[in-house]
């Protein structure tokens, strides 16, 4: 299954946990958890919703095999992967909110991005520099130009 955090948990408990929280973070795109469990549960949503974005029938036997119930599998392979085509990944957002009283663990709301209602709305995508031309390397600078005077030449 991977490197995963322990999550003070067995191998078989922290499975059905991460199963559970990644289907319910399809089925309501935004659920609050720990840090810790938040960061582990964006390892697994991401890699569903790049098999719903796949789209073939073994990307979705794949991802029926880890998340639970057909709605769920309905919406990845629909919704989300519509919703994404044009995204190349970092579907999920993580964002820190209080310390839980009882134990003082770290609380987090982990959010789809670019969906209705969102906690903090995404960034625009930074727009790239413009194309250099690539510089001709037998061309005189223009610090030599600027420095240097007009050659002469002897003429007789």
């Amino acid at each position: 299954m991977g490197n995963f955090r322990k999550l003070g948990r067995t191998d078989a408990h922290r499975l059905s946990l991460l199963r559970t929280m990644v289907s319910q973070l399809v089925k309501h795109e935004r659920i609050e958890t720990t840090v810790a469990k938040a960061k582990e549960v964006r390892r697994k949503a991401e890699q569903m919703v790049q098999l719903g974005k796949e789209g073939t029938l073994d990307a979705s036997r794949r991802a029926a095999a880890f998340v639970r119930g057909d709605d769920v599998i309905h919406k990845l392979f629909t919704e989300l992967a519509h919703r994404y085509k044009d995204r190349a990944g970092g579907y999920t957002r993580l964002l820190r909110t209080r310390i839980r009283v009882g134990d003082g663990a770290e609380m987090a709301y982990i959010e789809f991005v670019d969906r209705e209602h969102e906690l903090r709305e995404a960034k625009p995508a930074t727009p790239q520099p413009p194309q250099r031309v690539p510089l001709d390397p037998w061309t005189k600078s223009r610090a030599s130009q600027q420095w240097a005077g007009p050659k002469v030449t002897k003429s007789s």
